[in-house]
Order: C-alpha cells, then structure tokens, then sequence
C-alpha cells in the first residue's frame, strides 16, 4: 500500500485524522515542474490540493490583464475547496515557483467521504474560513497600506523567520506581489540596502535586519 508522508505544517497540522488518512489513502500524486500551470483562473474547478514539497504561487488577472501575485503555497497548504460550496471556474491560477508534489482529491469522492464522515465537513469549512479572512486582508492592504508597508509586510511573510532570509524572488516579480510598478519597488529596496536593512543580489535578495523591517510592516511607521 503507498505510504505518503504529510508535513506538519501549514493547515495541515492542525487538520483532523480523517482528513489526512483521506488524502493518504485516496489522493493522487501529482508532480509540477518549475512553471508549470496547474490550473488558470476561469478553469472549472473539479479537485481539491494539498501541498507536499515544493511552493505554488497563487495570482490573479485583472481585467485589464495586470498580474497580482496574492500567495506562495508551500507544504501542508490545501487548496481548491471553493468549487465544493461553490462549483464553477477557479478564482485564480496556481502556478509551480519550484519543482513541486501535490495530493489530488476529485470534488466527487470528497463528497462522498463527507456523507460517510461528517466530521471532514468541519476541516472544510474552517479552511474556507480561513481563506475567506486572507483574502479580506489582502484586499484592505492593497487599498488602505502605501507600497512601502506592502512591501515589507510581503517581504517577511515570503521569507519566514527561522530561515536564512533569503528570497529568490526578482524585483519584477514581488512588484506583482504588492501591486506596484517595478521602477516603485526597486526604489524602495535600493533604500533600505542603503540603510542596511537587506541585500540585493542578482538571485533576489536577503534579509539583514528583520526587527527593522517589521517595524517598517506596521502602519504606524508611516
């Protein structure tokens, strides 16, 4: 029988037993190479993701074409439970940052675990919940927060604490993060290496100082 080790982390750490030894026993395995497209958004959505190894970043398309990067999914993510309260085309596209391993679940046979096992439906509706405050937050900082805040605030958020702070990640594509024009953000990093606050290289860059830059993250610095 395959065994699939899920990670701890993410929303999967605190998801119920019967959600994981659904996606361990009944999921498929699925692999993405580095940009590979899983899905774009206004495709039909059909399937519900969890996140093994590897990153997705998660954009959407404006109508006048402009990308807006909102996520980088990295593993214990689950993705894809909109189309179950909800079926029809998908909110956004789900693109591999790096060579990734996802579990796949069809919408059906969630379904009918759920009708087997009603305590799944408590793993999916706190998801849903939880997606739901994400997106608000996002929406408020791109209204209300100047770049500047964005910006740190997705800076500390793409690089985690604990790690070496380093994000490979170019100008152009953390302008799609914030919703700024490169020519925007590249001013603004240029300042805070000046400042000491990170490092630019030619792979992305690196985080010196992370107190200063929370300090930056909090409105009030404005």
């Amino acid at each position: 029988m395959r065994q699939i080790r899920l990670p701890e982390t993410g929303f999967l750490s605190g998801a119920s037993g019967s959600l994981r030894q659904m996606l361990e026993s009944q999921a498929s395995d699925i692999r993405l190479t580095n940009g590979e497209v899983l899905f774009e958004q206004g495709d039909t959505g059909d399937a519900f993701y969890a996140v093994i190894d590897g990153s997705l970043e998660v954009s959407i398309l404006s109508a006048a074409g402009r990308k807006l990067s909102l996520d980088l999914m990295r593993p214990g993510a689950v993705f894809g439970e909109i189309a179950l309260f909800d079926p029809g085309p998908r909110t956004a596209t789900v693109t591999a940052a790096e060579p990734s391993r996802l579990l796949r679940l069809r919408n059906r046979d969630i379904l009918t675990q759920i009708q087997r096992q009603p305590e799944l439906a408590g793993d999916l509706l706190r998801l849903a919940g939880q997606r739901m405050r994400w997106m608000n937050m996002q929406l408020n900082e791109q209204v209300f927060l100047p770049m500047p805040v964005r910006l740190a605030r997705k800076l500390l958020y793409l690089a985690p604490d604990g790690g070496d702070g380093r994000l490979g990640l170019s100008q152009s594509e953390l302008a799609e993060y914030v919703g700024a024009t490169r020519e925007a953000v590249s001013k603004t990093l240029s300042n805070w290496k000046r400042s000491g606050l990170i490092e630019i290289n030619r792979g992305g860059l690196q985080i010196l100082d992370r107190g200063a830059l929370a300090m930056l993250a909090e409105p009030e610095s404005i």
